[in-house]
């Protein structure tokens, strides 16, 4: 696949790529600073607003997921990105306001909403975010500066983090009278355990760097300088191994937890079943 932009369809293709709802990604696109390149099996999804430190609003959620099932099939490793000093800076302020964002809602008119209907709204959202780690591609959280709210449960939602030195992780919605509600706690707790989550949740800190990597919250740190080769060389010891044992080994991984041995060992002989059977070539 031809080196494109994501809303103008790659070389040769001859028609605009769709997003699951059969839009043009073009339109789904329009009014955020979600940009998607595709080179080959791998896919940049890239936060571009560096001079605000890339917030997030509503429409950008709606845009994550539309990019998410548009590359799934597509591409085999997926880099969630952004450019300036900063991943992403959390939900853009202007949610917080009377009036809301231009176009869009806020958490205002949120709360106004009946249960019934509020309800699928935020699981609408959350879908930017479930999708990244529940697709047939690996994707990897390229994460420099500040990541706070949104944005860490963004990196959070990736298959696997690299972060820069300088990184700085904050789950800051309890201390505006909100909770983390798209999708991070779960992978919170998976990585650092209940109580480490909730001391990092209630107190809106900062981790660092070298803590994030103790705790298990990133893979690998590098300088600051370095990120985009490090995440570079990760894409392609990735794309040099075969994706299909790897996704196979994801989901025993992933589900591990809750299976006891027997379950476990189980699965495992499923899953090699599987992966024999593809490599005789006998699906």
């Amino acid at each position: 696949m031809a080196h494109a932009a994501m809303g103008v369809a790659p070389e040769g293709a001859g028609q605009t790529g769709l997003s699951g709802d059969g839009e043009p990604l073009s339109h789904v696109l329009d009014g955020t600073t979600l940009r998607v390149i595709v080179s080959g099996r791998r896919a940049d999804v890239v936060l571009d607003d560096p001079q605000r430190r890339n917030p997030q609003t509503p429409r950008t959620w709606l845009a994550l997921a539309a990019a998410a099932e548009w590359l799934d099939d597509r591409v085999d490793v997926v880099v969630l990105r952004a450019t300036g000093p900063s991943f992403s800076a959390g939900l853009d302020r202007g949610a917080f306001s009377p009036q809301g964002l231009p176009g869009e809602p806020g958490l205002v008119q949120l709360a106004a909403l009946p249960e019934d209907e509020i309800d699928p709204v935020i699981a609408t959202f959350q879908r930017g975010f479930s999708l990244w780690s529940d697709s047939h591609f690996l994707s990897i959280a390229a994460v420099q500066g500040h990541a706070i709210g949104a944005g860490f449960q963004l990196a959070l939602a990736a298959d696997l983090r690299i972060a820069a030195d300088d990184v700085q992780l904050a789950m800051r919605e309890p201390t505006l009278g909100l909770v983390p509600d798209l999708g991070g706690t779960k992978p919170l707790v998976d990585a650092v355990g209940y109580p480490r989550a909730l001391e990092i949740c209630a107190t809106g800190r900062a981790v660092g760097a070298a803590e994030a990597l103790a705790l298990g919250l990133v893979q690998r740190v590098v300088p600051a300088a370095g990120l985009t080769q490090a995440v570079d060389e990760t894409v392609q010891a990735l794309l040099a191994a075969d994706m299909g044992a790897i996704l196979a080994t994801r989901a025993l991984l992933r589900d591990a937890g809750g299976r006891d041995g027997e379950q476990q060992r189980a699965a495992e002989r499923a899953a090699q079943i599987g992966r024999l059977r593809v490599l005789l070539g006998r699906t």
